[in-house]
């Protein structure tokens, strides 16, 4: 009997210690998953928020335009302070003259998304047409430079994001001209939608590329 019971101690310590062991090695192996995804979520949440603040600083940009408001200018600086903030996200990878070639293209952008709302607003459609193509021409170019950076972007995938990015807002501008009020939201809403999927995809190479980054 004595045997039996010392037998059961036994048994009860050896199963004690080893789940101790299993629930200690879990936790640190979650542990060190958390710490290396920390990384990667940090990189997604500042990516996602600049793409976002694209949106909506170019969504401010439009209204002032088209209304001709006060605070056009100062709303066309903080759109190209975003555009420079997207160029310094991409510098601890590929580098500072990477970083502000990216912003000097994304500021060509900006500057010729202006021209079209400015020869949209008289109903100049020579013009609207020209700064069309140099619009495309512009988002090709971006993509260009990025898939020349990074094999893990497909030139093909980009090309369709960038470009339907620059039909979205060109829509949206168009409803906002037409005085389509809910359109104008509608688009708004599914540019920003947009845009939050393509940051995702912008990070997703960026984490194949420099693995060593996120450990």
């Amino acid at each position: 009997m004595l045997k039996k019971w010392m037998i059961s101690i036994i048994l009860v310590t050896l199963f004690t210690s080893l789940h101790t062991s299993i629930m200690v090695n879990a936790q640190g192996t979650e542990s060190s998953k958390e710490c290396e995804n920390e990384a990667i979520f940090r990189l997604k949440y500042d990516m996602q928020e600049l793409w976002i603040e694209d949106a909506w600083w170019t969504r401010s940009f439009i209204i002032s335009n088209h209304a001709g408001l006060e605070d056009e200018k100062d709303v066309l600086d903080r759109l190209l302070q975003n555009q420079t903030d997207l160029g310094n996200i991409i510098k601890p990878y590929y580098g500072a003259d990477a970083g502000n070639k990216l912003t000097k293209l994304l500021n060509e952008h900006i500057l010729i998304t202006g021209k079209i709302i400015d020869a949209a607003k008289i109903k100049d459609q020579n013009n609207v047409e020209k700064y069309n193509k140099e619009w495309f021409r512009n988002a090709d170019t971006i993509v260009e430079f990025l898939t020349n950076a990074n094999p893990n972007w497909s030139k093909e995938e980009l090309t369709d994001m960038f470009y339907t990015h620059l039909r979205f807002t060109t829509d949206e501008v168009t409803a906002r001209l037409n005085k389509d009020w809910k359109g104008d939201i509608r688009l708004a809403d599914l540019n920003e939608e947009h845009l939050v999927h393509m940051s995702r995809v912008l990070v997703d190479g960026i984490v194949k590329q420099f693995p060593e980054k996120f450990k």
